[in-house]
């Protein structure tokens, strides 16, 4: 537990330096672009529109998920998903794209995962807002359960830390994990039911389809916005989802301070 004491102690001591690192990440993104920020809502608009009507009108022909339109319920999951797969992928790289840099210099390795999860974060509360604007002008009333939001956060980035931490090492050390990371990630996306309900699936598979700690975060988002259910409802579901987050991050703060001094060595 000394591990994850000195590393989330790095992550509060340098947050000043992980906001201002990451407000220069967005500005410099898009800069030499004609229109700038508004790709980062037109690149997920049109994948939005294609996911809506290949599954929304091709496959379902227009039916709601109960009685909830589909591409509200689409939206539930696409949204928080399009904050963590690059996350995820380009967090997991973060060490690795800036380590000539930071090595010449007494600089905190540790606080890279984090300002790229940071980094996107802008985007996804303006997307959230939008999501909520969309969520009642559908007649749809998430009342109280909007309270559980800040819960849900917490888990996302708890659990994009935890792991992003434990990727950037081993992408470190081991360059061919970067690749398999981003084709389970595509993988991933198909096998959480973010496209499709999972209701009609056999039970046994539907428990299997559990243990992707992402099957949590996606649902745990649409009984936000929807309306349709706490998080402590599933209490044993909860608690596997904090232990294996917290077990990721575990493993990731020894493998980084085993292999930190060693980052240059490896490339």
């Amino acid at each position: 537990m000394t591990h994850v004491y000195h590393l989330l102690k790095e992550q509060f001591a340098n947050t000043g330096l992980m906001f201002r690192m990451s407000a220069y990440d967005i500005k410099s993104l898009y800069q030499m672009h004609y229109l700038g920020a508004l790709w980062q809502f037109l690149t997920p608009a049109v994948q939005i529109f294609v996911y809506w009507f290949v599954f929304g009108i091709g496959i379902r022909g227009g039916a709601p998920v109960g009685d909830i339109p589909f591409f509200v319920w689409l939206l539930c999951g696409l949204i928080p998903w399009f904050f963590i797969g690059p996350s995820l992928v380009q967090g997991s790289n973060s060490i690795y794209t800036k380590i000539n840099l930071v090595s010449k210099m007494k600089f905190p390795v540790s606080i890279l995962p984090a300002i790229t999860i940071i980094s996107k974060s802008a985007n996804f509360y303006i997307m959230l807002a939008i999501l909520t604007g969309i969520v009642y002008f559908n007649g749809i009333n998430p009342g109280i359960f909007l309270l559980q939001l800040p819960y849900y956060l917490l888990c996302l980035y708890v659990f994009l830390f935890a792991f992003t931490i434990l990727a950037s090492t081993i992408s470190i050390i081991i360059r061919d994990f970067q690749l398999f990371l981003q084709s389970m990630m595509r993988l991933l996306f198909f096998l959480t039911p973010i496209l499709w309900e999972p209701s009609r699936m056999p039970e046994v598979y539907h428990q299997i389809l559990k243990l992707n700690p992402f099957y949590y975060l996606i649902f745990g988002f649409r009984d936000t916005f929807l309306g349709q259910g706490w998080f402590y409802e599933d209490l044993t579901y909860t608690l596997y989802f904090w232990a294996l987050t917290l077990l990721i991050l575990f493993i990731g703060a020894v493998l980084h301070f085993k292999f930190r001094k060693k980052f240059i060595d490896f490339l």
